[in-house]
């Protein structure tokens, strides 16, 4: 109260300097210049364009961190929403048995993944001596010789002895 007027003034107030003012030549051609040439120094451009780049990085990092945000938030709840489901069709179909989740399909991968590894030791020749060394035989023999292969007929038959005798053990293995 008191400390600022009530009412706006509106009447203009003009303000007349006594002292004349004056520049130098300099300063006129110097604030003309400015004036017609509006664009930044090189040095000016320079300082901006970098102030933009950097500008842009750091919204482009904060877009890439958000985005990585909404897509394990997308992922957790498609994760949850598998889950529900899967929870749902499992106990809707107990009765039927045919309805697998997805760790007891990882459980029944492990285990042919494991008679798979076991198959394959299995067939290895190191466990049939006798087929490595009667095939070794054969090798032998036709090196011996080269121009005559037939008269090696006595150790590719002791081969194939071996081979089916291998055969026949294995799949007994495997019952």
């Amino acid at each position: 109260m008191g400390a600022g007027q009530s009412k706006a003034d509106t009447e203009e107030k003009v303000f007349y300097n006594e002292t004349p003012i004056q520049f130098s030549q300099d300063v006129v051609n110097h604030l003309s210049d400015r004036s017609i040439s509006p664009d930044t120094s090189p040095e000016r451009q320079s300082t901006l364009d970098a102030h933009v780049r950097a500008r842009i990085q750091a919204e482009l990092q904060h877009l890439r961190a958000e985005e990585e945000s909404v897509q394990r938030e997308i992922e957790l709840a498609l994760e949850r929403e598998n889950i529900d489901r899967e929870k749902s069709s499992v106990g809707e179909e107990v009765a039927e048995g045919d309805v697998k989740n997805s760790m007891t399909l990882m459980g029944d991968l492990e285990e042919i993944r494991t008679k798979v590894d076991r198959f394959q030791t299995r067939r290895q020749l190191s466990d049939y001596p006798a087929v490595k060394e009667s095939g070794e035989a054969v090798v032998l023999c036709y090196r011996q010789n080269p121009t005559a292969p037939l008269d090696c007929w006595r150790e590719v038959r002791e081969f194939n002895a071996s081979v089916a005798q291998a055969e026949s053990q294995h799949l007994a293995s495997l019952r």
